[in-house]
């Protein structure tokens, strides 16, 4: 299996970083995956439903460590590229006279990636 595809919507909100939908072999597809800043860092979480009794639930997650490592490799190195791009964006448009940095544009922006290459 490989993961065929990696978009990323990016969010600019402080803890939330951005949105993420995975496409395997071409043919399923999940949604909703969040990059996420952390204590620690980034980090990647899977899609959950509230519960009635309020507590979260995965909709969909890797079973074991491996799966999980190589989900997260794909998710923060295509975010860490699109961040970059738009950083090296956001830089190109402040005045040469260092009079401000540019704001990115507020909301979702969606990127779409190349293939990753297969596990």
């Amino acid at each position: 299996m490989e993961i065929t595809e990696v978009n990323v919507f990016l969010a600019g909100e402080p803890k939330l970083k951005a949105f993420v939908s995975l496409v395997f072999d071409g043919c399923f597809m999940i949604n909703d995956v969040k990059v996420i800043d952390g204590r620690n860092g980034l980090f990647v979480s899977m899609p959950s439903r509230r519960k009635k009794s309020g507590q979260f639930k995965d909709v969909a997650h890797p079973l074991n460590q491996a799966t999980r490592d190589w989900i997260e490799t794909a998710v923060l190195d295509e975010y860490r590229r699109i961040a970059d791009e738009k950083a090296d964006e956001a830089e190109s448009l402040t005045p040469a006279d260092g009079g401000g940095a540019a704001t990115p544009a507020e909301g979702l922006h969606q990127i779409a990636a190349a293939p990753v290459s297969s596990r």
